[in-house]
């Protein structure tokens, strides 16, 4: 499903609240994979030692994107950012949340931790609650798949390290979630 169609059946599927059909039959909601964004291909060698137990929050800081093509076309200025400009084996998020709603593939299920970026700069202003309810959804569809502990923390990117990320509004309401730990 790699056209403009995909595009408009990923959107759709997502405001009527209903999922692709994935491998297993976890409760996940839609996730843009790297085919349909293009991706690079990858060149990290590390693989995630599941289930997880930390789940780190940042953003991009960058501009947000509220269609499923600007939010392609972030996710994949990102990825240039990150491979072609610092070096770097692929994109360093595992997932990517648009103000689209969508779920967009990183790294996947496929590290350390898992990180999980908010396209754009919530310095001054949040998400908008479709973006957060993907996060939520992301997060729970971790959990039945066993890639994420059932007792994981989340934590800002500021938690971690030197870093105004994820945003002061996003960081607020990060706090608020039941897994959040300082």
């Amino acid at each position: 499903m790699s056209s403009p169609c995909a595009l408009l059946a990923w959107t759709f599927l997502t405001l009527l609240g209903l999922g692709v059909a994935q491998e297993d039959l976890t409760p996940c909601s839609p996730i843009v994979p790297r085919r349909e964004w293009r991706a690079l291909p990858s060149t990290c060698k590390q693989r995630l030692d599941l289930p997880v137990r930390c789940v780190v929050v940042s953003h991009t800081a960058g501009s947000p994107c509220d269609t499923p093509a600007s939010c392609m076309r972030q996710v994949q200025n990102v990825q240039h950012y990150h491979v072609r400009t610092r070096g770097w084996c692929d994109v360093t998020y595992n997932f990517l949340i648009g103000e689209d709603g969508l779920v967009y593939e990183g790294r996947g299920w496929n590290s350390k931790s898992i990180g999980i970026s908010f396209m754009g700069n919530y310095m001054d202003r949040a998400p908008p609650q479709r973006a957060l309810r993907a996060a939520q959804s992301l997060l729970a569809c971790g959990v039945a798949r066993g890639a994420l502990r059932t007792n994981y923390e989340v934590k800002g990117h500021r938690d971690v390290q030197d870093t105004l990320s994820p945003g002061d509004r996003l960081y607020e309401i990060i706090q608020t979630w039941p897994h959040y730990r300082y």
